[in-house]
């Protein structure tokens, strides 16, 4: 096991752990919860959901699991060159 190996096989470790809880930070999306307790879909919160923090951890979410998909191939891809 090369030492390019034990770095990424180290970086999914940490990526698999920031994904988990920033996955677990986020909020459950009930649609349609509000209107059955007689709520409105209107709220200060529907209007502005681009900028909560739901929506920060949403895009987080995206880039980390991009990134950890990246150095999946690239964990995988290192021996497979190295060989030849």
């Amino acid at each position: 096991m090369g030492v390019w190996e034990i770095v990424l096989g180290s970086v999914i470790i940490l990526l698999a752990v920031v994904i988990v809880i920033v996955i677990m930070l986020q909020e459950g999306h009930q649609q349609g919860m509000g209107a059955i307790m007689g709520g409105s879909s209107d709220t200060f919160y529907s209007k502005n959901k681009s900028r909560s923090l739901d929506a920060f951890l949403a895009r987080w979410t995206r880039i980390i699991a991009i990134v950890f998909f990246l150095v999946v191939i690239a964990l995988n891809a290192i021996p497979f060159f190295m060989n030849k």
